[in-house]
């Protein structure tokens, strides 16, 4: 059974609310106004991308519901836009993050790491939407920091947006798994982009 449009929004979706970020098979067909083996099917398919648990229950990330669910015409429920996407930033400069979370601040749940090898520790506990990191750090190898977020099962998902005035690095960033190489002095530029990949509508 292939996914089919939804021409309206279920009553019940005001009610459901994952401080993580997560949703069961029950809210996704709560949403898509399915049944609970129509979602299984779906997943066992690859039509939405998931998880299980160590229990063996499915989870679905927000950002890969939202995708599903505009790429195949349902509504958007309003847990879904109301959320504030989670992004973690990594930024050596005290100056620069304080000035970036005020940026974001408005639209996104910002936590901000000085030191990249702390951010990847902590990247599988947070589980955040996005991730922005300064390529231009002394000392970080950042082309290689999102190669290995990229080959972790806990991170591959990650969002992963990156700063670099290095000419020599966009190309490098984005075969490493970068979706947008940008100016760190474009703030409102910034702002855009990360409402772009987090799936926020204007």
């Amino acid at each position: 059974m292939e996914p089919k449009p939804a021409s309206s929004r279920n009553p019940r979706e005001r009610s459901t609310a994952r401080s993580a970020e997560l949703f069961t098979a029950s809210d996704v067909a709560r949403f898509c106004q399915v049944d609970l083996k129509t979602i299984h099917n779906w997943a066992d398919k690859g039509e939405i991308p998931h998880f299980r648990t160590p229990g063996r229950h499915l989870r679905f990330r927000r950002l890969d519901v939202l995708d599903f669910l505009r790429k195949y015409g349902y509504a958007v429920p309003e847990t879904l836009r109301q959320s504030k996407p989670r992004v973690v930033l990594i930024d050596g400069d005290s100056s620069s993050t304080s000035a970036i979370k005020r940026a974001l601040a408005k639209r996104f749940e910002v936590t901000a790491f000085t030191d990249p090898v702390d951010a990847l520790v902590s990247l599988s506990t947070l589980q955040p939407d996005a991730l922005l990191l300064d390529m231009d750090m002394p000392g970080c190898d950042g082309v290689h920091f999102l190669a290995r977020i990229r080959s972790l099962e806990a991170t591959a998902h990650i969002r992963n947006v990156v700063f670099t005035r290095r000419s020599d690095l966009p190309n490098a960033a984005m075969q490493a798994g970068a979706v947008e190489v940008l100016d760190k002095s474009d703030l409102g530029k910034l702002r855009d982009v990360l409402e772009h990949v987090t799936g926020l509508e204007r």
